[in-house]
């Protein structure tokens, strides 16, 4: 006989509102970071540096913000250092943004809904 699985009632109560902020900044860094690598195209194949001018700094504030976001949704979630610091990472490399984004979503969608 197996004991029945643990209801989770300790789900942070901001939880929804992280994982919706992660969520947009996911997809905003993730575009920002796309629209720098075309930047860079322009720049090192075309000599068009005005793009990348105006493109770079925005996406690193918008990285930071993504920082912050993402750390405050990893301390109500508990993630382990280690997987905070994998999906901090996820905003450097093209596209990964987005699939960070999907698998937390997945995992953290039942907790979500089950705060209510």
């Amino acid at each position: 006989m197996t004991a029945p699985e643990p209801v989770i009632n300790d789900v942070s109560p901001g939880l929804k509102g992280a994982l919706t902020r992660y969520r947009v900044f996911a997809y905003i860094v993730g575009v920002g970071l796309l629209a720098l690598c075309a930047g860079m195209i322009l720049e090192y194949g075309f000599q068009q540096k005005q793009f990348v001018a105006i493109v770079a700094p925005a996406h690193g504030f918008l990285y930071v913000v993504y920082l912050v976001i993402t750390v405050d949704l990893g301390l109500k979630v508990r993630w382990p250092i280690v997987k905070t610091g994998l999906i901090l990472l996820a905003g450097m490399v093209p596209f990964v943004s987005f699939v960070a984004e999907r698998k937390v979503t997945h995992e953290l969608a039942p907790k979500v809904t089950s705060a209510g």
